[in-house]
């Protein structure tokens, strides 16, 4: 059937990790310009109004020896370092469209992310290296003093303030939001900062609620907000940094973190991924101009 009105089609995927749900783009098929992409991200990502997602994934070709180009924009709209469960989803789309073998390499804006096909839908990544570490970093927010860490990951890095938050599984969704936006946008963070909650729940076991940047809500997952909690937790000697299990509103992730000294010499992200849908956009709210 052909429409007798104007469309645009553009083929993508929706993939998922862990919950954490993103709208992929190969721009090698569809050749688009990078300054419509914030627009793109803004209209897909949109839940409700149009696909919904967390973030919009561009796969472009490479420019530094990888086997492909990865852009992550924000849902609404602003260009993202890198993003861990993006990546382990791009990995897969990189091996099912034959971009590239059981090893990814995968350059992102923060730098070169390599992945691991594990078995069909499950996937490690090693994450940017932790360019910023201040595990003593408190903030104060409307007279409370929390403890805080932050970190960055990549080069520019991408920022993560860690919160320890006891009975997290039970804390009121509003006031935690609300304290994750006030931190989110705290001055002394120069970029902002994706905040993560966390509490130790068993041996080994995190649960997590990140309030991500970009997003401005919690998401069900943040695989970069989970490496930076377990690394550091283990930097802290709080947990061993093997196999460390991470749960969170969308499932599991496993993080693992090499340590020379007190330096990380690598940061692992292992959890699974989920193909939702492919299909055509054909949003006629969507402008490309």
């Amino acid at each position: 059937m052909i429409p007798s009105f104007e469309v645009i089609y553009l083929r993508f995927w929706k993939m998922n990790g862990a919950g954490n749900d993103f709208i992929i783009i190969n721009n090698m098929v569809e050749h688009l310009p990078e300054t419509c992409f914030p627009t793109l991200a803004r209209t897909l990502c949109e839940r409700h109004l149009s696909i919904g997602a967390d973030g919009l994934m561009i796969v472009d070709a490479p420019l530094q020896g990888g086997d492909y180009r990865m852009l992550f924009f924000n849902s609404d709209g602003s260009l993202g370092e890198m993003c861990g469960n993006g990546a382990r989803c791009i990995c897969r789309y990189g091996y099912e469209n034959g971009l590239a073998g059981e090893i990814q390499r995968v350059e992102t804006t923060a730098g070169l992310v390599t992945g691991h096909r594990i078995d069909q839908r499950l996937y490690r990544i090693r994450l940017n290296d932790p360019t910023t570490v201040r595990l003593d970093a408190p903030v104060v927010i409307d007279g409370v003093r929390y403890e805080c860490s932050y970190l960055e990951l990549g080069d520019p890095g991408l920022p993560h303030a860690v919160v320890p938050y006891p009975n997290l599984a039970q804390a009121d969704e509003n006031a935690l939001r609300e304290l994750g936006r006030k931190i989110r946008f705290y001055p002394e963070f120069p970029k902002g900062a994706n905040v993560n909650f966390c509490e130790l729940t068993g041996e080994d076991e995190v649960f997590e609620r990140t309030f991500e940047r970009g997003v401005e809500d919690f998401t069900y997952a943040c695989g970069t907000g989970t490496g930076c909690v377990v690394t550091a937790l283990t930097l802290m000697g709080k947990v061993s940094g093997r196999q460390v299990r991470v749960n969170m509103t969308g499932g599991q992730l496993i993080v693992d973190v090499d340590l020379q000294g007190n330096a990380v010499q690598n940061l692992y992200l292992t959890g699974p991924t989920n193909i939702v849908c492919m299909g055509e956009v054909t949003d006629e709210e969507l402008s490309l101009n």
